[in-house]
């Protein structure tokens, strides 16, 4: 079988990944936690994360309907490591939702147009109207981070992203929009792991990009921008919250019980929804250790 890139994860596996990446992707079993500070060692069971996200995904159609009704607006922004479930993620948010109100934003490279214009326009035009809802897969955070780590963007370009970011975010809270944003973190020997099972899957292989295949080496540089970045835009009003994504089916129920519990709407059953595990959903300093 043909792999994409001529193999390039798999080379890295092989050729440069530290050992002790190696190690714990030959010892593990298949539903073993591979990052050792996780606070589990086996993935929640198929049967309990079945249940739970079907009486979750009751909770957000009646939220959406209350949304639509009220005419209220909400922003997800979904940022995280290549390979953290973002997409899955997502996925599991809408999976019953009205794609009328509900909408994705997973936009691509800027055409020429508009990298020539104010950064955070092409964002704009995505934001939701009255009613709405607007999942962001990649955000304008990739300035702070992938433009900055593979040098698409000047230093003075970045500085004045965080600048303007602090305004930018407070004017949509401002006008009623709200904001929610969500980081999923994932460690590096799941990651490259999941790059291995990417590559070995026909169905998957689309996935993987030039960016990830070149970023497989730069985890530190990204780790330092991630950090930098975190600092720089947990605001009070517009905060960051952190889910540890090494197991997918946990990291998904947290992300819909972070959204739910940030909304008001009729019919809103916190018995049903629960709180978000702190273990592995809280602040930016839950990322702090991880490897």
């Amino acid at each position: 079988m043909d792999l994409p890139f001529d193999g390039a994860i798999s080379r890295y596996y092989a050729e440069e990944a530290p050992k002790a990446l190696r190690k714990a992707i030959e010892e593990a079993d298949k539903d073993d936690i591979l990052t050792k500070s996780y606070p589990y060692r086996e993935e929640m069971k198929k049967k309990d994360y079945e249940a739970h996200l079907e009486a979750l995904q009751i909770q957000l159609v009646r939220m959406q309907s209350d949304l639509k009704a009220q005419g209220r607006r909400l922003v997800v922004v979904f940022e995280g490591r290549d390979a953290a479930g973002k997409g899955g993620t997502i996925g599991a948010v809408r999976m019953n939702l009205n794609p009328r109100v509900c909408t994705v934003a997973a936009l691509a490279k800027p055409s020429d147009r508009e990298a020539a214009q104010w950064y955070f326009q092409r964002y704009v035009d995505w934001l939701p109207a009255k009613g709405e809802m607007v999942l962001f897969d990649r955000s304008w955070y990739n300035r702070a981070m992938i433009e900055h780590v593979f040098g698409f963007c000047t230093p003075e370009q970045r500085e004045a992203f965080f600048r303007q970011l602090p305004e930018f975010e407070h004017m949509l809270v401002d006008e009623g929009i709200v904001l929610l944003k969500i980081w999923l973190e994932v460690g590096r020997a799941e990651q490259l792991k999941r790059f291995l099972d990417r590559e070995k899957d026909p169905l998957k292989q689309w996935k993987l990009s030039p960016i990830d295949i070149q970023g497989l080496s730069k985890w530190e540089e990204y780790s330092a921008a991630i950090d930098e970045t975190m600092a720089r835009s947990h605001f009070d009003f517009a905060p960051w919250t952190v889910i540890l994504s090494d197991d997918k089916k946990r990291a998904r129920i947290a992300a819909i019980q972070t959204i739910l519990g940030a909304m008001d709407y009729a019919g809103k059953d916190m018995a049903v929804i629960g709180t978000p595990d702190r273990a592995i959903c809280a602040g930016p300093d839950l990322r702090q250790g991880r490897m």
